[in-house]
C-alpha cells in the first residue's frame, strides 16, 4: 500500500494583531517558511511536484494565487507550480489532504503543504465585505441565493452566534470557558519556557516566540470583559487571537524518500473531512471525529495526543464532552486562544505543534481537527514513525 511520509514541518512564530509580523507581505511570511522547510529537509527544490497552500480572503498582497507567488518570492525554481486553497479555517488542514491524496494515488512524489494569513493587513471577511458592500448586499456570499434562503431562511451565519449556540446546547458556563482560555494560556507559557516550539519554529527578524500568550491574565481580568454579543456569554477572552503566520510541511512518497535520501518523521495515517449545520457551523469536529475513528479502526484510547483549534472555547468543551476525550492529551502546548489562529496557516501549523510534540513525547498516534465555515471539520490522523 502507498504510503504518504512527513519528512520536514515547520512554522513562523504567530504574531499577534498589530504585532511584530503585521508589516511583512504575505508572500515574504510564506517564502520564509517554504526556504527553512527545503533547507532543513535536504530536498532538492526543483524535484518538488506542486506547492498547496491555504489562505483564506485573497484580496490584495493575498490575491493572485499566494502559493505560487511565495515559492517565486522564496526564490525557489520557477518551474514548480503552485495552488491556493479555501476551507475556511482548515485551508491549510486540507492542503495538507491534497498534498497527501497526491502522493497517495502515485500521481506526484513530492509535494509542499501549508498555509500563510496576515489578519492585521488583510481582516477577517475583508474579501466578502468588499465584494458584497459595492452591490448592496449585507450578508456576504449567501445574500441573494433562493436556494441558500428556501434551506435555511434569513437566520445569520455568523461564527459568534454559533459559539454561543453551542455554549447553551451543551450547558457550557461563561466561567467554564474562562478557565479553559486561561489553561490554555498558562500551557502556552509553559511550552515556551520550557522550549518545546523552539525546533518548529523559524524566526521572523526580531519575531523569535509567539507573541498571543497573555503571561498576566486571570479570572479576574477576563470576568470584566463585555460580551461580544449583548446578553451573550462568549467574550475576546474566550475567542481565538487574530494573528499574522505561515506555516509549511513536506509530504513524499516512498520513492522520493528513496531517491533523494530524504528521512520521514511521520506517515499519513488517515485524512477525511465531513460536514454539519453551516448555521451553527463550529460543531463539526463532533461527527468529523467520529467518522474518522471509526473508519481508521481505533477509539481515542489509541490516540496519544489531540490538536483541536480553539476557534472558541464552546468549540472545544463541547467536543471533549461529546467524544469524552482525556484533557490531559488535548492542546497540551496550549491552543489559539493563546497562541492565535492566522487563520489560513493554522492547519499546517498545529500539524507542525502535534508531529514535534509526539517527538518529544514518545507518542505514537496524533489527530487534529478544526471547525471550519460551512460547517465542516477536516480530520488528520498521523503516526510518529
Amino acid at each position: 500500500m502507498a504510503e504518504a511520509y512527513i519528512v520536514e514541518a515547520v512554522r513562523t512564530p504567530v504574531g499577534r494583531r498589530n504585532g511584530g509580523l503585521s508589516a511583512v507581505h504575505p508572500a515574504d511570511l510564506g517564502a520564509h517558511v517554504l526556504k527553512a522547510l527545503m533547507v532543513r529537509s535536504g530536498a532538492d527544490p526543483a524535484a518538488v511536484e506542486d506547492v498547496v497552500l491555504g489562505c483564506l480572503d485573497t484580496v490584495g498582497p493575498q490575491a493572485g494565487d499566494i502559493a505560487r507567488t511565495c515559492w517565486l518570492a522564496a526564490g525557489l525554481p520557477e518551474e514548480v507550480p503552485g495552488v491556493t486553497v479555501d476551507r475556511q479555517c482548515g485551508s491549510s488542514q486540507q492542503a495538507v489532504h491534497f498534498a497527501a491524496q497526491a502522493v497517495l494515488s502515485g500521481t506526484q512524489d513530492l509535494v509542499v503543504a501549508g498555509g500563510v494569513q496576515n489578519m492585521s493587513m488583510i481582516p477577517i471577511a475583508f474579501a466578502t465585505r468588499q465584494a458584497a458592500e459595492p452591490l448592496g448586499l449585507t450578508q456576504g456570499p449567501f445574500a441573494g441565493s433562493q436556494g441558500w434562503r428556501a434551506r435555511y431562511g434569513d437566520r445569520p451565519v455568523n461564527q459568534f452566534a454559533g459559539a454561543e449556540t453551542i455554549a447553551a446546547k451543551w450547558g457550557i458556563s461563561r466561567r467554564d470557558m474562562e478557565e479553559f482560555a486561561l489553561r490554555s494560556h498558562r500551557r502556552a507559557v509553559r511550552a515556551i519556557d520550557e522550549g518545546r516550539f523552539e525546533r518548529e519554529l523559524v524566526p521572523y527578524g526580531d519575531v523569535t516566540t509567539d507573541e498571543g500568550p497573555r503571561r498576566d491574565t486571570g479570572l479576574e481580568k477576563m470576568a470584566g470583559l463585555k460580551p461580544v454579543i449583548d446578553g451573550g456569554s462568549i467574550t475576546a477572552a474566550c475567542s481565538s487571537q487574530v494573528s499574522d503566520g505561515a506555516s509549511a510541511m513536506l509530504l513524499a512518497s516512498e520513492r522520493a524518500v528513496r531517491e533523494h535520501g530524504l528521512t520521514p518523521r511521520a506517515r499519513i495515517h488517515h485524512l477525511s473531512v465531513r460536514g454539519e449545520d453551516p448555521i451553527r457551523m463550529l460543531t463539526a469536529p463532533i461527527p468529523a471525529t467520529a467518522y474518522a475513528l471509526k473508519k481508521a479502526g481505533m477509539t481515542l484510547d489509541d490516540i496519544d495526543l489531540v490538536e483541536i483549534n480553539e476557534a472558541f472555547a464552546s468549540v472545544v468543551l463541547a467536543w471533549l464532552k461529546e467524544t469524552g476525550a482525556d484533557p490531559e492529551k488535548v492542546n497540551v502546548n496550549g491552543g489559539a486562544i493563546a497562541l492565535g489562529h492566522p487563520l489560513g496557516a493554522t492547519g499546517t501549523k498545529l500539524m507542525t505543534t502535534l508531529l514535534h510534540e509526539l517527538e518529544r513525547t514518545g507518542g505514537r498516534y496524533g489527530l487534529q481537527t478544526m471547525c471550519e465555515g460551512g460547517g465542516q471539520a477536516n480530520v488528520t490522523i498521523i503516526e510518529r514513525l
